[in-house]
């Protein structure tokens, strides 16, 4: 049987021991982006996490705009979806009526 893990307070310091995935408020509170679901929310806090990632393989474009590159068998592991939903998922921020919310360049997802 697996062990169980224990849902306590956190105390001190120990809150600093995890690490987050961050949302943009606008992207919760911004009119413009009611019609989005939370999973779409979700997929684009951790398209901002790779970024990092990114950036530090140097994976710009040629207006030095950091490319994101996201796999979707890997968006589909990381939200335990299948094919159609993360699919869906991605073309939901394509549609996002903010110029260059995000853009799809092949399997390259750019912010």
């Amino acid at each position: 049987m697996k062990d169980r893990l224990d849902y306590d307070y956190f105390y001190g310091g120990e809150s600093e021991q995890f690490s987050f995935y961050r949302i943009p408020r606008q992207l919760i509170v911004g009119l413009e982006f009611k019609h989005v679901s939370t999973d779409a929310k979700l997929l684009y806090g951790l398209m901002l996490d790779r970024m990092g990632l990114s950036a530090r393989n140097g994976w710009y474009d040629e207006e030095n705009r950091v490319f994101i590159y996201y796999p979707l068998d890997e968006i589909k592991e990381a939200l335990n979806c299948g094919n159609d939903k993360a699919v869906k998922l991605l073309a939901e921020l394509g549609n996002v009526q903010s110029e260059e919310f995000i853009e799809r360049n092949s399997s390259i997802w750019i912010n």
